[in-house]
């Protein structure tokens, strides 16, 4: 309550003629963090026309106001898209009522598109709405609006959401399955103390990914590890000392893992099974190979600045991958000319990125839900084809749509 009274320059004990708890601070601003975008959202849905022309243009204006509304017109609503996945349970329940209703404003709007023949038709329009939403909200954790306004955010990423990277109607990914990611290879341990150490490395990587920094405490370690809260401290001086390994864990892991993944392809190379292979990997990682990968993915956002200039290095490091694999692509012809490389890999790892907050593996197998390869196959297909129904229009994109890709050698 103090760190609100001093932002909003009045006194704490002030607040409590207002409000009688933080509770009710954060729970009215979650709600209108989302009533506000919901409404404009909605009533953009009531009004589209159906024409093919309409619907991207109606597209593009959705994604302007989201974007609009997360990144500069509404505190409420970054405040909700940035806080809300580490909130507790009992905490979101009150608002998963109204985030539905969102949902479901952009799921009218799509199964709109798709019964009218504008939207591919072998992918769901859940998962297609998953991906909007994903590349959209994790825009919070690398836009810039010294750069370029929203209204130019919005285009490139509408147009890459609609059309994918390639050029022409189908991407040619059939050597994917030849290069399959590599698991990480973690060396098992010497000595009890090293394999105690390990296994509090893994279990604090848990309680992070779930809870997130914050939440995070020696005590929720301890019982995560099965240990007493005091035998942390003989393998660990800090709290920060543990997440400081974890967060450095989980970037090397990905780098290393998506560069071997790459590594098996040599020159000239096909470039949309390299792209496909790289995503694979990295989703691979990020839900299966490396429990540090996904605890440093979500909880990243949230850290503290002195953690997170820590590892910028890695991170760094690991866009530079990216835009080497996209760049390659983009000079031999087997990807659009018409988007930037650095705005387009921050994109493509956003929607991969956020998935971890609404994907979960591990309901594979029951009715409705898909598994992890199913999952980044079509994920694959969205980012390289887009999101349009390729065989009702052309191609968009430089080049006969009917045509591979220039550049792209046929794997036998």
């Amino acid at each position: 309550m103090r760190d609100i009274a001093q932002e909003a320059g009045i006194e704490a004990g002030s607040i409590y003629y207002h409000f009688q708890s933080k509770d009710q601070i954060l729970s009215e601003v979650l709600d209108l963090g989302v009533r506000q975008l919901y409404q404009a959202v909605s009533e953009i849905v009531r009004s589209a026309p159906t024409s093919s022309e309409d619907f991207r243009k109606t597209f593009g204006l959705l994604i302007e106001t989201h974007l609009t509304y997360l990144l500069t017109d509404s505190d409420f609503t970054s405040a909700n898209i940035r806080n809300y996945p580490m909130l507790s349970d009992e905490t979101r329940t009150p608002h998963r009522e109204l985030r539905a209703s969102y949902a479901g404003a952009w799921g009218k709007f799509l199964n709109d598109a798709k019964r009218n023949g504008h939207l591919r038709n072998d992918i769901s329009t859940t998962v297609i709405r998953q991906f909007i939403l994903s590349a959209m909200n994790w825009t919070v954790e690398w836009y810039n609006i010294a750069k370029y306004p929203v209204r130019i955010l919005a285009e490139r990423l509408s147009k890459l959401i609609l059309d994918g990277m390639c050029l022409h109607r189908k991407a040619d990914t059939e050597g994917l399955m030849l290069c399959p990611a590599t698991p990480a290879k973690i060396p098992y341990p010497d000595g009890k103390a090293a394999k105690t150490r390990a296994e509090i490395l893994k279990a604090a990587a848990r309680v992070l990914r779930d809870n997130g920094y914050k939440a995070t405490t020696l005590r929720k370690i301890a019982e995560e590890a099965d240990m007493k809260a005091g035998s942390v401290y003989y393998h660990f001086n800090s709290k920060d000392a543990i997440i400081d390994e974890i967060l450095n864990a989980g970037l090397r892991d990905l780098l290393s893992g998506v560069e071997a993944a790459v590594r098996k392809f040599d020159a000239p190379y096909d470039h949309h099974t390299r792209i496909a292979t790289a995503i694979w990997a990295h989703l691979d990682f990020l839900f299966k190979a490396s429990e540090f990968t996904s605890a440093n993915i979500r909880s990243y956002g949230m850290l503290p600045n002195h953690f997170r200039e820590r590892h910028r290095g890695i991170r760094h490091e690991y866009g530079k991958l990216w835009d080497r694999i996209l760049r390659e692509a983009q000079d031999d012809g087997a990807i659009r000319s018409d988007i930037k490389i650095v705005p387009l890999r921050q994109v493509m790892l956003g929607a991969l990125n956020w998935t971890v907050e609404w994907f979960d593996p591990n309901k594979a197998g029951v009715q409705g839900y898909l598994s992890l390869p199913e999952f980044s196959s079509m994920l694959i297909n969205l980012l390289l084809e887009g999101i349009c129904n390729r065989e009702a229009a052309p191609s968009t994109g430089q080049g006969s749509p009917e045509s591979g890709c220039p550049g792209q050698t046929r794997r036998k």
